[in-house]
């Protein structure tokens, strides 16, 4: 029997921060962190190269008590560290997982990590490593979603993989709404237009002028992440 091939060579997954805490309150949630690494893993076997944006949401929530009344640029560097963290988490849930995983930082930390250099990324991609942005885009007032919108465009992944806690995009909040339906595709101008709050519309823009199609998945449903990779009908496609 022949397997069939991945639909995509080189993807850009954007995990929320809110994805690693698990049913935790904050943080790290260690057996949530493994799985995660389990379906990635399985996913570079197939010969895919992964390229992973995360958010910061899991730490900065520990402290957004904290943060009220902070100058605005100031808390989001303060996020942006909140995502240097969960990278190394990552990284190293991988390695021991006999994936080779570099991050990578839009601000300086050389001691911790590695600078972001768009040739240095692409080789480890060609290499088979799977290469982790961290810090977001280095500039405040832009969210880890532009992030994951600039860093697919400059790696030239063919699309971007949104893992949420929901299987895709509705027409109503599926846990409030039982007759809400999963949109199987939709073009980027229905979504600006139905205002489902997909993305910020920074990276929604980014991701429309750069023909870089997005899909929102479930990063909690087991296997989803291979299915969608493999072209199957997962979640829900944003196309240009």
């Amino acid at each position: 029997m022949s397997h069939a091939a991945p639909a995509h060579k080189r993807i850009l997954l954007k995990l929320s921060g809110e994805a690693l805490m698990g049913s935790d309150a904050f943080g790290i949630n260690h057996a949530t962190i493994v799985r995660m690494v389990q379906e990635i893993a399985e996913v570079t076997r197939l010969g895919v190269q992964v390229a992973v944006v995360i958010g910061g949401g899991n730490i900065f929530r520990g402290v957004a008590g904290g943060a009220v009344g902070m100058d605005r640029a100031t808390a989001d560097y303060m996020g942006m560290l909140a995502t240097v963290m969960n990278a190394l988490a990552l990284a190293d849930a991988m390695n021991k997982q006999a994936l080779v995983a570099r991050v990578m930082s839009a601000i300086a930390i050389e001691q911790v990590v590695e600078p972001y250099v768009r040739p240095k990324a692409l080789q480890y991609l060609e290499e088979g490593k799977v290469v982790i942005f961290a810090a977001g885009t280095g500039n405040p007032f832009f969210t880890t979603d532009t992030a994951a919108a600039l860093r697919g465009a400059e790696i030239g992944a063919e699309v971007v993989l949104k893992a949420t806690k929901v299987d895709g995009v509705y027409t109503a909040d599926p846990q409030k709404d039982p007759t809400a339906t999963r949109y199987a595709k939709l073009s980027f101008d229905e979504a600006m237009a139905r205002n489902l709050g997909i993305m910020d519309a920074t990276a929604f823009a980014l991701c429309r002028d750069q023909r870089l199609p997005v899909r929102v998945f479930s990063i909690i449903k087991h296997g989803a992440f291979k299915r969608v990779v493999m072209g199957e009908d997962e979640g829900t496609l944003v196309y240009v």
